[in-house]
């Protein structure tokens, strides 16, 4: 009889036969709590914070009710590291095992995830491993108050990095760092002609901060931030690596489930070395896995990225061919794929549209107009789904001026949240701070943190 690590090199030696380019995978069974544990914290070993164990709770709490379960977790490198919940059938984990081969390949085709691990490196385990190592040195020296307000800052900015540049950048040019042009010849007649003074100096200004708006939050407040200490600036920076290393899952997330999902429902059709009712289970548990939420003839009102990631690269794979979808697993993301490959027929088949959830708890349908679908799949996708957030400027007496680029992100901010966000920032800052934005009516508002805990709200002027 086979094992589970039989039938992974069976799957193995077909996926190469296919033309699956993938990075080697390192496969490992762990219990429930563990598995746990690494979807709630993101990796196996991080920082400990309040916040995960929130997480915790509601993750366990979603699982014992049946509306969540985890089949696996892996993390994109060379190689790629899997893990497999041994509670698992074992129908279930071969699912997962052909899945995750999918993952693996599209990890290194597509480019934004070669990219931000061409970055941030691909031995994310390790790495974060070393940061919580780093962290619990700090709580002996300084005590978790101190170091907990430092966390709280740095991971409710989790998301406000700038994608655009690159994870070890270079400080802003200092004043006079670049040389005066050489005079050309007319200036130098000029300088000599009798009577002339020597032109005065220029007045020493000091250089706008940021010299342009500036929306990698992290590591503004790492660089800037008038009294961070060392290892305060080390917990900024630990973050920010973190999210640019997880920033392509997140912004890959139906291509990447679509195509794993195409490639372990293939796998499992060409693989003759599954006993017949392995298969049938395997099958069972891949026609759950990519199932829209709801049950037939009822609406779903949230996206299933299995669902509609597979829906699509079936529809593009059975009409262009596989060599044009490995084209456009290699070029897109998210954005790129569904405005590009998802059509009025599919989006029609799929029973896709728009919604509103009001606060009174109403529900309606407001459109199943293409764009209105696709936009209301990719707005929350938006900025990995933070407003858009940037420094407009810090003063000379170093109090920091936030603006809310709401235009962009199309979103007014829930102000109470906003004010214990900018209380964080405050802490750490140690001036006072001020964001510009709009409330959910879209009217301007106005909201300042003298000191930490003082953070109030007033209406802008028109």
């Amino acid at each position: 009889m086979s094992t589970l690590e039989d039938y992974i090199t069976h799957f193995e030696q077909l996926a190469d036969g296919l033309g699956l380019e993938y990075y080697p995978v390192d496969f490992e069974l762990v219990p429930q709590n563990f598995m746990l544990e690494i979807a709630v914290y993101g990796v196996p070993v991080r920082m400990h914070h309040w916040s995960f164990g929130l997480r915790y709770i509601h993750q366990l709490l979603h699982q014992n009710m049946g509306h969540s379960r985890i089949f696996e977790v892996m993390f994109p490198g060379d190689p790629c590291r899997a893990y497999m919940m041994n509670q698992n059938s074992l129908a279930e984990n071969v699912l997962v095992a052909a899945h995750v081969i999918g993952h693996a390949d599209f990890v290194r085709r597509n480019a934004l995830f070669e990219r931000f691990l061409n970055m941030a490196g691909g031995r994310i385990l390790e790495q974060s491993a070393a940061r919580a190592h780093r962290l619990e040195l700090a709580l002996a020296r300084h005590g978790q108050q101190e170091v907990e307000a430092v966390l709280d800052a740095a991971l409710a900015l989790e998301p406000h990095i700038d994608i655009q540049k690159d994870l070890y950048r270079a400080p802003y040019p200092e004043a006079g760092q670049r040389p005066p042009a050489a005079p050309g010849p007319f200036q130098q007649r000029y300088q000599i002609l009798p009577g002339e003074a020597p032109p005065a100096a220029p007045a020493t200004e000091h250089p706008a901060l940021p010299p342009y708006p500036e929306y990698d939050l992290l590591w503004f407040i790492a660089r800037h931030a008038p009294a961070l200490q060392a290892w305060e600036r080390d917990i900024f920076l630990a973050v920010r690596e973190e999210s640019f290393y997880f920033y392509p899952v997140h912004a890959c997330q139906i291509m990447n489930e679509g195509w794993a999902s195409y490639w372990h429902a293939r796998l499992l059709r060409e693989a003759d070395f599954l006993p017949h009712a392995l298969y049938l289970q395997a099958v069972k548990a891949h026609s759950d896995v990519v199932r829209p939420y709801a049950g037939e003839h009822q609406l779903a009102l949230a996206v299933n990225p299995y669902h509609l990631g597979y829906s699509m690269w079936e529809r593009i794979i059975e009409q262009q061919g596989i060599d044009a979808a490995r084209r456009i697993c290699s070029e897109e993301d998210d954005f790129g794929f569904l405005r590009n490959y998802l059509d009025a027929d599919l989006a029609a088949e799929l029973g896709l549209f728009s919604y509103q959830a009001r606060k009174d708890g109403e529900t309606r349908m407001l459109s199943r107009d293409l764009h209105d679908v696709r936009e209301a799949i990719l707005g929350p996708k938006y900025n990995y789904g933070a407003p858009r957030i940037a420094v407009e400027r810090v003063q000379e007496d170093r109090s920091l001026i936030l603006r809310h680029d709401h235009a962009s992100d199309g979103r007014g901010l829930d102000l109470a949240a906003a004010e214990q966000v900018l209380n964080y920032v405050a802490r750490v800052w140690r001036k006072p701070v001020t964001l510009h934005t709009v409330d959910f009516r879209g009217l301007p508002r106005l909201l300042t943190v003298n000191a930490p805990g003082t953070a109030h709200t007033t209406a802008e002027p028109a």
